[in-house]
């Protein structure tokens, strides 16, 4: 059995189509959509709907971690649309339309937390699974998926009305992890709790990782564990006991699937 895993594809429909060549299934593992290109202000949603100019004072303000600024330019940006939250959405159908329709082999995907599950099962069915939650079986093996990223302790979710990351509750990441039983490969799109797979070195600073998956780890002690979510990390792998732990890479930029073979 041969299955390509890709995660942070952001919005790179073509190397997705490739991603299926050779494959038996595909395992997609989140952040499918483009919000914000960094490297080409002109694509994105943000770029679709205010053009390279303005996304390019964002990114600048973004970047160099001006919060009050950013999200005051932010602010101005939407507040010029008509209607700002119909254009996203039809931005994110948009996109979404493309992505999915380059899975063309069995995929099993779960959503990032740059991604919208609520517009999935519109784009979702027949030989495309979305799980979230969720165990099933490919090729003789039990893979358990478990979507979204952690929202930090003591912050409260956006509401500009427009768009929502997939940030989830700590308790509420647990209850997707404790569905999961005596799974072989568990797929998410976050890391476990281990400091060495947490750290982005680009950004210099850790990401949130799930101590709930750590602890499914040592407990049940799969063949696997697969995420994605920190797109250059100080290491890309770790054994935790038994589990082989991968981050299987930021698709959007590698192009290259990580290779399961069993």
């Amino acid at each position: 059995m041969r299955v390509h895993v890709v995660s942070d594809v952001h919005g790179n429909v073509e190397a997705l189509a490739r991603a299926c060549d050779g494959a038996d299934a595909l395992i997609v593992l989140g952040d499918l959509i483009d919000f914000v290109d960094y490297r080409d202000h002109s694509k994105g949603i943000l770029g679709k709907l205010f053009g390279a100019e303005r996304v390019a004072v964002f990114a600048k303000l973004r970047r160099e971690r001006h919060h009050l600024e950013t999200a005051a330019y932010a602010r101005s940006l939407w507040e010029s649309l008509d209607d700002a939250a119909d254009a996203v959405e039809n931005a994110i159908r948009e996109q979404y339309e493309e992505l999915f329709g380059a899975m063309t082999v069995p995929t099993y995907a779960t959503p990032g937390n740059v991604d919208v599950p609520a517009l999935w099962p519109d784009f979702t069915g027949g030989h495309i699974q979305a799980l979230d939650g969720e165990v099933t079986e490919i090729g003789g093996l039990r893979f358990g998926f478990v979507g979204g990223a952690l929202r930090p302790a003591g912050t409260a979710p956006r509401r500009t009305g427009v768009w929502r990351p997939y940030l989830r509750l700590e308790e509420d990441f647990d209850k997707g992890v404790a569905a999961l039983d005596r799974v072989d490969v568990v797929c998410t799109h976050i890391p476990p709790d281990e400091p060495v797979l947490l750290y982005d070195v680009l950004a210099r600073r850790p990401e949130l990782g799930s101590a709930s998956l750590a602890r499914l780890i040592n407990e049940q002690r799969p063949r696997w564990s697969l995420f994605g979510h920190v797109h250059q990390p100080l290491a890309p792998r770790a054994r935790v006991g038994q589990t082989d732990c991968v981050n299987v890479g930021h698709f959007k930029q590698t192009e290259q699937p990580y290779v399961l073979r069993w």
